[in-house]
């Protein structure tokens, strides 16, 4: 059975420098044929205007790559509500909140970042989140 996987920011920029083993954990994941991976509009917001911008083309391809292959959430009301509940339940800082919003509300099997463990983001409880930094649940 194929897992559904949001994967925030951190993961693509991570999986793009693809240094060290947080980078290559990352990578593997992209490439991973068991995930599914689960992208929202949030994610391309904060990792594909500045490449384009600054004409840092195959960034850019790197990322539309992924975006192809991912299911790819949009923005909703419903996500940013989710978002400001679990922010104001767990002091989750603004982005973090919002990636939650659409993991949680979108139903996927699991959360993975490259925030550190002990970030309010792995205070929520309503699925698994996961750090590609060592330590994590």
């Amino acid at each position: 059975m194929t897992k559904r996987v949001y994967l925030d920011t951190g993961v693509l920029i991570t999986a793009w420098r693809g240094r060290e083993h947080a980078g290559l954990t990352a990578l593997e994941m992209l490439d991973d044929p068991a995930l599914l991976l689960v992208l929202s509009d949030a994610v391309w917001l904060e990792v594909l205007p500045k490449p384009l911008y600054e004409g840092r083309h195959d960034e850019v391809a790197f990322y539309q790559v992924v975006f192809e292959r991912a299911e790819r959430l949009p923005w909703s009301l419903d996500v940013l509500r989710l978002a400001q509940d679990l922010a104001r339940q767990h002091a989750i800082a603004a982005m973090d909140a919002i990636h939650a919003g659409f993991a949680v509300g979108h139903g996927v099997d699991e959360l993975v970042t490259t925030e550190r463990p002990e970030k309010p983001l792995f205070r929520i409880e309503q699925l698994p989140v996961r750090s590609l930094r060592s330590g994590a649940r």
